[in-house]
């Protein structure tokens, strides 16, 4: 069987975790990594992250010209750069290659430069892209139907060092029809990667969903079960929430 061959905007802290995830899977083949400034110019992001093979060619933005995408086609393309990454892609989208997007958040031009995208080829676009948080933002949704009454609250657990409220948290209280500044309780407190709890207060009783993320790796994780699931797909815009309502649906147990 060929193997799914992946492009990766950014190279950060998150950026090397996702490009480690799909090098230690065998469905795939990290094809090349693009970072915004010249370090580690077309050395190999396996090499660097102690694998002694050669994959995932490392170029800088300067290298993204009109040509790129064809002279180095993939079956997907990964973006966890910044907000800025999606003005290089717009080739990318003009060939078909579908385009998986986690940026935390993007300027309203920004966001309606991605859907354009969607005209040509299939993208997803979920802030936060891992599993779990979307079928806990899913199954909330379906218990404040089944529970309209009941107070609440959204608790949002980070490192130390992270300023801003969660992103993730706005978005359940978005979904959720919410007030942010009301409902929306912050923590910080040494290393924690991430959790949210979403509170569930009844009269007699208290439900609680919750999830964490205990390493970066699940992001890398999201992106695999988003390119598995994106590649199969025609032009159009699609998030994880999207997806995994549609699992939800699919798979009701009657009794």
């Amino acid at each position: 069987m060929e193997k799914i061959k992946i492009g990766v905007f950014g190279f950060g802290k998150t950026g090397k975790v996702i490009s480690n995830e799909f090098l230690n899977d065998n469905l795939f083949t990290l094809a090349w990594v693009v970072r915004r400034s010249n370090e580690d110019h077309h050395k190999y992001a396996s090499r660097l992250l102690g694998y002694e093979f050669d994959a995932g060619e490392i170029f800088s933005i300067e290298d993204i010209d009109e040509d790129f995408f064809l002279e180095n086609p993939v079956d997907a393309l990964v973006d966890f750069s910044d907000s800025t990454g999606i003005h290089l892609y717009s080739k990318a989208a003009e060939v078909g290659i579908p385009i998986i997007s986690a940026i935390s958040k993007y300027e309203p031009e920004e966001m309606d430069l991605l859907k354009s995208f969607s005209d040509t080829t299939s993208v997803l676009y979920s802030p936060n892209i891992t599993l779990g948080i979307n079928v806990l933002l899913v199954a909330a949704q379906i218990l404040q139907k089944i529970a309209p009454h009941a107070d609440i609250e959204i608790v949002e657990e980070h490192f130390k060092g992270k300023k801003e409220v969660s992103g993730t948290a706005q978005k359940i209280a978005s979904a959720l029809s919410l007030n942010v500044e009301e409902h929306i309780n912050s923590i910080r407190v040494g290393g924690i990667v991430g959790r949210h709890e979403i509170i569930f207060g009844m009269p007699n009783q208290t439900i609680r969903l919750s999830h964490e993320s205990i390493s970066r790796g699940a992001f890398g994780q999201g992106a695999i079960f988003a390119v598995k699931f994106l590649i199969c797909q025609p032009p159009g815009m699609y998030s994880m929430e999207n997806i995994i309502a549609e699992m939800f649906r699919q798979n009701i147990p009657v009794y």
